[in-house]
């Protein structure tokens, strides 16, 4: 590129005639059409991506200031080196010169090279960060609970960001001020171990699970076996089949009643809990269709309640782990068993396995050696021991992570109520309203439940359509417990 001497030019402007801040300018531009494209990108999108948004406020922000650096470079460099300001050697394209056309042409097709790149980059970088891979790998060892219950759940082909975000000003805005914090958190390792379920953080299930879920689809009844084996030599096959009475809540569709009685249109249950998990209710408030509303409280629960601490109750109340939910040791082996990857030929091996699943380890490659070696040592000379081990501890790597102290104990489940209160919250015949009138108990199995058949072989043939008392496998359930006072999903 040549050059030849201009008029002394005292102005500023001049300056920048340089080829340091002429790029720095380009640079600038990248910069300007990275973010149009991606905050259109961003506005567009059907749910709004927090992370997206830390490249649209943050990253390519900070590509126009390295061009603004680069521009101000090089009029510093032109400065000092023509501290007269007479700046006579500023760029001059003489058309007239080959060699110049061929430079200028070189330049102009870099930068168009540029920019596509960079279109094709943000692009990219916008439907990356939409990925499940994104969501649960990129932060490997924060995420890697969430990311492998979430591939090992029902709704595996659901995209995170379908759950985690969603449309609207208010959580578009909510959604980029927590990503941005999501990853400070990770850089400056201040994130909690377990990560919490955002149990305050969630939007209403009618902008997220009912997208899916159509409420007024009337449901009936579900018929489950659940298949168990006993804690005994013989690992004792015992099995429960139900109806489990789901019901419905929208009366144009069939009759309200059941468990979705609590989600009726005509219905409104609100709470308050007195913990961050929403594991304790002591007050509950219920509008009927007539707009009567009757309080209930738990024990001594006197307290004011203002509104502002209410909460009205959806189906994140009792499905609280529709896509990240940690399997028991218990729930796992007796699956294991029943699906024939644990031998219950083998003696008290639904014990055993449950046992050393449920030991503490410091990190994984301790549990899984461990699993290995305790296995081996009390079932020595067991030619099936080895497809066992295998098992348990394909278990421990699907529901145990020690490095964010991750398992069935830190995540509570509310769906049911064995190993945790679940509906038992609320059911659990303490919760009384100014003039007595109780909450339906719900440890009367009939209440949730039509037991068609339990026990094993012929018995699971003997069915009932009126339904049978459960009968508890050993001792009868003193009067008064609830299933999670025994049963904690361990040993």
């Amino acid at each position: 590129m040549s050059t030849e001497d201009m008029p002394a030019r005292p102005g500023w402007i001049a300056a920048f005639r340089n080829w340091i801040s002429i790029a720095g300018m380009l640079v600038i531009v990248v910069g300007i059409f990275s973010f149009l494209l991606l905050f259109g990108l961003d506005l567009m999108a059907h749910f709004s991506n927090p992370y997206v948004g830390i490249l649209t406020y943050m990253v390519t922000p900070g590509v126009g200031a390295g061009g603004i650096f680069l521009l101000l470079l090089g009029a510093f460099l032109e400065r000092r080196r023509t501290p007269d300001r007479k700046f006579s050697s500023a760029v001059k394209i003489d058309f007239a010169s080959r060699k110049d056309r061929k430079t200028l042409g070189v330049f102009i097709l870099c930068g168009l090279v540029f920019i596509l790149l960079s279109a094709v980059g943000s692009y990219q970088t916008f439907h990356f960060t939409e990925s499940v891979q994104f969501c649960g790998e990129t932060c490997h060892t924060v995420m890697e609970p969430e990311n492998v219950a979430y591939h090992n759940g029902s709704h595996a082909r659901v995209a995170c960001v379908e759950c985690h975000i969603g449309s609207g000003a208010t959580w578009f805005v909510k959604s980029k001020m927590s990503g941005s914090y999501q990853v400070y958190s990770v850089f400056a390792k201040k994130y909690s171990r377990p990560i919490p379920t955002p149990v305050k953080n969630l939007r209403p299930a009618q902008d997220t699970c009912e997208q899916c879920h159509w409420p007024k689809k009337f449901v009936g009844n579900l018929d489950r076996t659940y298949n168990y084996f006993l804690p005994d030599a013989t690992n004792t096959p015992f099995s429960v089949r139900l109806l489990l009475k789901v019901g419905g809540a929208d009366p144009t569709h069939g009759p309200v009643g059941g468990i979705h009685w609590h989600m009726s249109v005509a219905n409104k249950i609100e709470y308050f809990a007195s913990d961050e998990g929403r594991q304790k209710i002591p007050y509950i408030r219920a509008t009927d269709a007539q707009g009567v509303v009757t309080e209930y409280r738990a024990g001594k629960f006197t307290n004011t309640v203002s509104e502002a601490q209410m909460r009205r109750m959806d189906c994140m109340d009792c499905h609280n782990r529709p896509a990240h939910n940690f399997v028991s040791p218990v729930d796992s082996v007796n699956l294991a068993i029943s699906i024939g990857k644990i031998d219950r030929s083998i003696p008290w091996i639904k014990t055993n396995a449950v046992w050393v699943l449920a030991q503490h380890y410091t990190n994984s490659d301790e549990a899984l050696s461990a699993i290995a070696t305790k296995l081996a040592a009390r079932y020595p000379g067991e030619p099936k021991i080895q497809g066992v081990i295998g098992a348990v501890q394909e278990i421990y790597t699907n529901n145990f992570f020690p490095a964010m102290n991750t398992d069935w104990r830190s995540h509570p489940a509310n769906l049911g109520h064995k190993d945790w209160p679940g509906c038992f919250r609320c059911h659990d015949g303490e919760h009384k309203s100014a003039d007595g009138k109780k909450i339906i108990r719900a440890n009367d199995c009939t209440t949730c439940h039509i037991i068609l058949a339990q026990g094993s072989g012929a018995d699971l043939l003997n069915l009932s359509a009126q339904g049978k008392k459960f009968v508890h496998p050993g001792d009868e359930i003193p009067d008064g417990y609830l299933c999670s006072d025994c049963h904690n999903g361990g040993p």
